[in-house]
């Protein structure tokens, strides 16, 4: 993992320049900001091996890389993400990657804390977002399941 910091005054151009083109060159893991008196800071966090490098990043189906219980709590933890991401002005993959829900579901995230402990999420984005990200994961686990509805069809009680 690398980490890039950017500081951003307004109407700097090329420092704005200078972020953009490392969000569009590297896979990006995490992107924290803040706000001091206009300027802006940010830290990326990225691995090697982004779209400039050795082209697109591969596309993950995790409708196949989970099972199907797995999944069907990632699917909420999207939307949930997306709502944050919309509310904040932000693209989703900011606020938590795929990457990142995938290993909140499998994990069943618990507490916000729990969330510190995957590979990427930072203490901001876990008192930011953790509470709505374990409160969906919450409301997924309270939901009744049908007995034998995780089982692939035809598979015996």
């Amino acid at each position: 993992m690398q980490i890039s910091l950017f500081t951003v005054a307004p109407g700097d151009s090329r420092a704005l320049d200078d972020l953009n083109r490392c969000l569009r060159g590297h896979r990006v893991l995490t992107v924290d900001r803040h706000c001091h008196e206009g300027v802006w800071s940010f830290c990326v966090t990225w691995q090697p091996g982004g779209a400039t490098e050795t082209g697109p990043a591969e596309k993950v189906d995790y409708k196949t890389v989970l099972d199907e219980p797995t999944f069907a709590l990632f699917s909420p933890l999207r939307v949930v993400r997306k709502v944050l991401a919309e509310k904040d002005n932000l693209p989703p993959y900011a606020v938590f990657t795929k990457e990142q829900l995938a290993e909140a579901a499998r994990r069943r995230c618990a507490l916000p804390a729990d969330l510190g402990k995957i590979d990427g999420i930072g203490s901001v984005r876990v008192e930011k977002y953790g509470a709505a990200l374990v409160a969906a994961i919450a409301q997924y686990e309270k939901q009744p399941r049908t007995p034998g509805a995780d089982r692939p069809p035809g598979q015996p009680a």
